[in-house]
């Protein structure tokens, strides 16, 4: 199985309110699985590419 390979936006500089995303595994599994970066063994959201591309343009949007 492959293992998720974790990683944070270039962005994320703000106060550790950061989520890490996997994307590598989008391609064999089809999931963009996320977590909170302060809690890394914590829960894990499991987003299809669709819906994670949905989230990333909605974020965007909002202009946070």
């Amino acid at each position: 199985m492959t293992e998720p390979r974790w990683f944070k936006s270039s962005h994320s500089s703000n106060g550790g309110q950061c989520v890490e995303v996997a994307a590598n595994l989008a391609g064999t599994l089809g999931i963009v699985p996320l977590r909170d970066s302060k809690v890394s063994d914590g829960p894990v959201l499991a987003l299809s590419p669709t819906a994670f591309a949905g989230l990333v343009a909605l974020a965007r949007s909002a202009e946070l």
